[in-house]
């Protein structure tokens, strides 16, 4: 395989996987709830979706999530729990990001110098940023669940039949950046397998000659 078409693949891939990351980050579907309740007006307004950093209730209601601002001693101690994992996922994803920046610097400077020790390092550093996002996506959907468990004991099961849960898109759109960031990696591996076999051929060549 060519050398120029790996490095050009693997760079598609690395921005990609930056802009779906960043695109997540900023999006408000990461958990959708649907209530519809049959023969009633205003179910709309009790649904909701939500992202981050805010929840989206009904058409035009908003309220941020106060993840750094709560009084944490007005909190009973499941609240706090939720709180504390929704802060490593605000915390976690973002930095991700940043670090995907500079992987996607690395990775082309590695190109530039096609040196099969620099392009393993890079694609080592972005598989690194790799588990930080899929960590981070981990967190939120044990976060998720867990905040549905504690829902569901305090409402009847009647209402609960009403409501209907699931991740949206926002979500499946940080786990696609983490696929890409997966396969950015290993397409810098096998850059700097190409280039390390092409020095030892070269090598070969040189010595022949001799």
């Amino acid at each position: 395989m060519r050398y120029g078409l790996v490095i050009v693949t693997a760079g598609f891939t690395g921005l990609l996987s930056f802009s779906l990351l960043a695109v997540a980050i900023g999006t408000d579907y990461w958990y959708i709830i649907d209530v519809n309740r049959p023969n009633q007006t205003g179910s709309d307004d009790l649904s909701s979706h939500s992202g981050l950093w805010r929840i989206i209730e009904g058409t035009n209601r908003s309220s941020v999530i106060p993840t750094f601002t709560a009084n944490m001693s007005s909190l009973s101690e499941a609240e706090r729990h939720l709180l504390g994992l929704h802060k490593i996922v605000v915390i976690i994803l973002p930095l991700s990001l940043i670090l995907l920046v500079f992987g996607w610097i690395f990775g082309f400077v590695s190109s530039l110098t096609s040196s099969s020790r620099f392009l393993a390092g890079s694609a080592a550093y972005i598989l690194f940023c790799s588990l930080f996002t899929s960590a981070g996506i981990s967190v939120y959907i044990k976060y998720s669940n867990q905040a549905m468990e504690e829902f569901q004991q305090v409402v009847s099961a009647e209402d609960l039949s009403f409501v209907d849960v699931s991740f949206g898109w926002s979500l499946y759109t940080a786990w696609f950046s983490y696929s890409l960031e997966v396969v950015t990696g290993l397409l810098l591996m096998l850059a700097a397998r190409i280039t390390h076999m092409k020095g030892r051929y070269d090598s070969g060549v040189a010595i022949a000659m001799l």
